[in-house]
């Protein structure tokens, strides 16, 4: 079987490229398969310059497609803070619940009316010669006062999906394969990339 490796140790994004690529005939591998592979700092100031950082140093180090993704959260009330900084923001090796602790502490006072947030997604694909493309998804929400559900990773169980009035911790993962906003992101990749996909 043809394979794809994502620029990733992130083990639940992961669990989801595999789930919303299942279509293809293709492996998805990840950096969690091959641990000779050179750690990448993320140190660009956009999720679109650390996607494309991640796609591009793999691929040149293994001389291959790459897909590279990034990913976070934006609250309205802290001036898009996590952002970039989502997967540390509680400190450079902070775990999920720490994370999640942080941002509630930082929004403890603040009412409903104005944890507006929104989750965005970049997703790169790169060659040894550079990026060939990037695209992106992005889904809208409200952080809720305490974590909600035991499904996802990341923010999950503190992101409130207006429409279904449930966390993505709460939501069954298929409806989260068809609303979020790698979601969204991985769609926008097949139409510009999907024959990149089959020629793997």
């Amino acid at each position: 079987m043809k394979e794809l490796l994502v620029a990733t140790r992130n083990a639940g994004k992961i669990r989801e490229l595999k789930l919303l690529l299942k279509e293809y005939p293709i492996a998805v591998t990840s950096l969690l398969d091959y641990p000779d592979m050179p750690e990448i700092i993320e140190d660009a100031e956009t999720f679109e310059g650390n996607a494309a950082k991640k796609a591009v140093v793999i691929a040149q180090h293994t001389g291959r497609i790459v897909m590279g993704e990034d990913s976070g959260l934006s609250v309205e009330a802290l001036g898009g803070r996590p952002g970039v900084y989502s997967a540390r923001y509680a400190g450079e090796k902070a775990t999920d619940q720490q994370n999640n602790t942080k941002l509630l502490q930082e929004l403890k006072d603040v009412p409903m009316s104005r944890r507006k947030a929104c989750y965005h997604s970049y997703i790169a694909l790169a060659d040894p010669k550079g990026v060939i493309g990037v695209v992106s998804g992005t889904c809208h929400g409200i952080i809720a006062t305490e974590p909600h559900g035991t499904n996802g990773f990341g923010y999950d169980p503190l992101f409130i999906v207006p429409q279904y009035h449930k966390t993505f911790g709460q939501l069954n993962p298929s409806i989260k394969a068809e609303i979020s906003h790698r979601s969204w992101a991985l769609k926008k990749f097949k139409l510009e990339f999907g024959d990149y996909l089959k020629r793997l």
